[in-house]
């Protein structure tokens, strides 16, 4: 478990430095410059999110379980998984009306993925991990909220079409192969 808290510690904290001191965060880009700020930044979260993986990964060899999750959950998570990488998506397609109407629409994918997960898993490992993310997010949306909204292209049915299709497609795809795979665990 302690190496799961210390990923999440540098992970989350890397993450919510906007959130937290979004002033320091402007004068470092300017000192430093953008690229290397992204690079540190990079350096940063993948370390963090490497030891927070690796230490979930040792929770489930001595799972705590706290509750045992009814097994009809699995399917909400499985709904909730849906537009979860529909708004995935539409952070990063462009000209597409989720991401103009909602501003930030990857945060709220962590929000779903996070809660569905909270939903249908009951070990400590999974309500820490879990958990953190979901409050993160939760704190993250509401900052991100307050800061004044970049511009944008304005959105287009191709940009939504596509990005909800490839939304679609990319959940079916982990749903059904990677899920198993990355994680260990059959979605189906």
């Amino acid at each position: 478990m302690t190496v799961m808290l210390l990923g999440l510690l540098i992970f989350l904290g890397a993450h919510s430095v906007r959130i937290l001191a979004d002033d320091w965060r402007s004068a470092q880009i300017q000192r430093m410059g953008e690229l290397p700020w992204k690079a540190a930044y990079s350096v940063v979260s993948i370390i963090g999110l490497a030891l927070a993986i690796w230490g979930y990964g040792q929770t489930r060899l001595d799972p705590v379980w706290v509750w045992q999750p009814p097994l009809g959950l699995r399917h909400a998570v499985s709904l909730f998984m849906i537009p979860a990488f529909v708004l995935l998506v539409a952070a990063y397609v462009p000209r597409n009306h989720l991401k103009a109407k909602l501003g930030h629409p990857m945060i709220l994918a962590v929000k779903l993925w996070a809660f569905a997960h909270l939903l249908a898993n009951g070990r400590l490992g999974d309500i820490v991990l879990f958990g953190a993310f979901l409050l993160w997010a939760v704190f993250d949306f509401r900052a991100a909220r307050r800061r004044p909204r970049p511009q944008i292209a304005a959105p287009s049915v191709v940009g939504s079409v596509a990005t909800v299709a490839i939304g679609l497609a990319a959940y079916v795809v982990f749903a059904l192969y990677l899920h198993q795979w990355l994680i260990g665990v059959s979605v189906m």
